[in-house]
């Protein structure tokens, strides 16, 4: 005789909200102890959610790891594109994106949340590079869509937008760290040394290059 077959329970399905929530604990516990000090369990404390609640929504540590920072690079983005908005050309709006991202090293205006975040990420780089190229590939994009706009009006010359993107990404992240590491440091001064180097290396005139440093 054949037996009935055994109901399974349905899963839940995902809850926007919930995933919210655990995304902020998960944030806030990288920001204060790093990648290497979160837990699930504190995340779901801090949270006050149990532990089904997080596997309805996440796989694994990795994957939490990688959303808290793809999150943060999705809001990131959308600031860099505000920036970028105001750009007549793409060589402005380079420059603007470059601005946009030294903003972490000298606007009091910018959380420091992101900050602290940013320089988790950059020291995951190498650690674990499969868990961030997802977000600094959100945080590149307005970047390299100015980057082969400006390709395919002859503004840059000889450039792989993707990979040109990754290099003006060092340059101004080791321009921040300088900063942070020194505190002696002038915006001006960092800022015309990204430009010179980032925009130059684009085939940018050095004339424009000049102009594009003395505007505040």
């Amino acid at each position: 005789m054949t037996q009935p077959a055994t109901r399974r329970r349905d899963k839940l399905a995902p809850d926007p909200d919930v995933r919210r929530a655990i995304l902020a604990a998960a944030s806030k516990s990288v920001r204060e102890q790093g990648v290497r000090g979160l837990s699930i369990a504190a995340v779901l404390d801090r949270a006050q959610l149990s532990t089904r609640a997080f596997y309805r929504h996440f796989d694994s540590k990795d994957e939490l790891v990688a959303a808290v920072f793809l999150d943060m690079a999705r809001v990131e983005m959308r600031r860099l594109r505000r920036k970028i908005a105001k750009a007549a050309t793409p060589v402005e709006a380079v420059a603007a994106w470059i601005d946009g991202r030294l903003d972490l090293a000298f606007d009091d205006n910018i959380k420091s949340d992101l900050r602290q975040l940013s320089m988790e990420a950059q020291s995951q780089m190498f650690a674990s590079p499969e868990l961030i190229q997802p977000a600094y590939a959100q945080m590149l994009e307005p970047l390299i869509e100015q980057l082969q706009r400006g390709l395919d009006d002859g503004s840059f010359h000889g450039i792989d937008p993707a990979t040109d993107a990754q290099s003006i990404q060092g340059v101004v992240w080791a321009c921040t760290e300088r900063h942070w590491a020194t505190s002696d440091c002038q915006r001006n001064e960092i800022r015309r040394t990204a430009f010179q180097f980032c925009l130059r290396g684009l085939g940018v005139a050095p004339e424009t290059v000049t102009q594009l440093t003395r505007l505040t």
